[in-house]
């Protein structure tokens, strides 16, 4: 059923964003970490979430794995399905934004039209795309899930990297090269660039 979008009005809220980023002393953004599975998204991101917390700030963690078990569990893993779900994705992580909060997202999203369609929601310099970049080879030799064996095995159809695209980054804001740099040099060179953006 096609829901008619003429009767929707948009409400604008009391407290804007500049309040609450005000309040919280920091900028808010998304961090979109991005990358094949098994590159060390979650893992970044989580290590990231906790120093940031740890010194005070409000962040959160969107992660793919855990939003495909609520708000995205009755997709799959065809192309349009992963489009939706990045879309979905998005437009939650524009209101963690809103809410002046720091969101870091862990997503494969394989497809650059996606991550630069969640970039294009919200204003300039509020999306920073962080590519984790990690070998094909490094990936299938830590495979932390099982699911590289699996897809050689032909279990699962359109795996990222295997019988489905990953579409790297043209121009990402960072570059972590998550087999060649450990998970605190990682999270360094993260807080380095959000301190030189001003966003900390």
């Amino acid at each position: 059923m096609t829901v008619s979008k003429q009767n929707i009005v948009w409400h604008e809220t009391t407290i804007k964003k500049e309040e609450r980023q005000e309040r919280n002393g920091h900028s808010s953004v998304i961090l979109w970490f991005t990358g094949l599975s098994g590159a060390g998204k979650s893992t970044l991101a989580n290590a990231l979430e906790q120093q940031l917390f740890n010194s005070g700030k409000h962040s959160y963690v969107l992660d793919g794995d855990n939003v495909r078990h609520g708000l995205n569990k009755g997709l799959g893993f065809s192309d349009e399905d992963r489009k939706e779900n990045i879309r979905r994705i998005g437009e939650v992580a524009k209101l963690f934004v809103d809410a002046g909060t720091i969101v870091c997202t862990a997503f494969i999203s394989p497809f650059k039209e996606d991550r630069n369609r969640v970039r294009e929601l919200v204003e300039d310099g509020e999306f920073i795309e962080v590519y984790v970049r990690c070998s094909l080879e490094a990936c299938e030799q830590r495979d932390p899930k099982g699911l590289y064996k699996k897809a050689r095995a032909g279990e699962i159809p359109e795996f990222t990297g295997i019988s489905s695209p990953y579409e790297e980054p043209d121009a990402p804001e960072l570059i972590i090269d998550s087999d060649k740099q450990t998970v605190e040099e990682s999270v360094e060179t993260i807080i380095a660039y959000l301190k030189e953006r001003k966003i900390l």
